[in-house]
């Protein structure tokens, strides 16, 4: 379902900063490279309902320069991911294409690929993530939904964060059973309640940027 790890040899990888995919028409993606010394690790990270790129980018910028973390934000074919709509289907395949073409032509570590997102891309994410745990080490899921993997391949670390007043995804139908489900299935799961909102913090932010690169440092 999604790409296997291997990083093609470029002569000229991407500078720094942001820059489009190219992948798409209306809707493309955008990878961000912060300017660190050799390959950084890299975190896919999936917008939620109605978003783009851009919009999901500014939250992200500072946390991920903190952690010399790479980003790509790739853009869902229609207004929210296809499984909301009723199954995968062109959103994998954009996904899959974005991270072959990041891997060939980003300064990252292959070896060191992550997933993540937020509202309907929360859901995804960790969906795509229990699906293929051998692609994607950890998960971060902001605000999630459900998790609804075809299948389970391997035990990717998970964190997730919710508000305790979220009225869009209430905490009681969607992480508090979810990270239940998680835990009893095996899976090691950092779970982090807030007095908030549908929304993701930016000491969250930093906090699960930070539990993605734990380890490399």
């Amino acid at each position: 379902m999604i790409a296997d790890s291997y990083v093609p040899d470029v002569d000229e990888p991407l500078a720094p900063g942001a820059h489009p995919l190219g992948l798409g028409d209306d809707r493309d993606g955008l990878v961000y490279l912060p300017d660190v010394d050799g390959r950084a690790p890299l975190h896919v990270f999936l917008h939620g309902a109605t978003m783009n790129a851009r919009q999901t980018l500014r939250p992200l910028l500072a946390p991920a320069d903190d952690a010399g973390l790479a980003l790509l934000i790739p853009e869902s074919r229609g207004q929210t991911w296809d499984i909301i709509l009723g199954g995968y289907g062109p959103d994998v395949t954009f996904i899959d294409a974005a991270l072959e073409w990041a891997l060939a032509a980003c300064p990252v570590d292959g070896q060191r690929v992550s997933i993540g997102g937020v509202s309907d891309g929360a859901s995804y994410a960790l969906s795509l993530g229990m699906a293929n745990g051998e692609r994607f080490g950890k998960v971060v899921a902001f605000s999630p939904g459900f998790a609804a993997p075809p299948a389970q391949v391997g035990r990717p670390q998970v964190f997730v964060s919710h508000g305790i007043h979220d009225r869009v995804l209430p905490i009681d139908r969607c992480s508090r059973p979810l990270v239940a489900s998680l835990r009893e299935s095996g899976y090691d799961v950092d779970y982090r309640e807030f007095d908030g909102g549908h929304e993701m913090p930016e000491p969250l932010v930093h906090a699960a940027f930070r539990w993605l690169i734990a380890g490399d440092e």
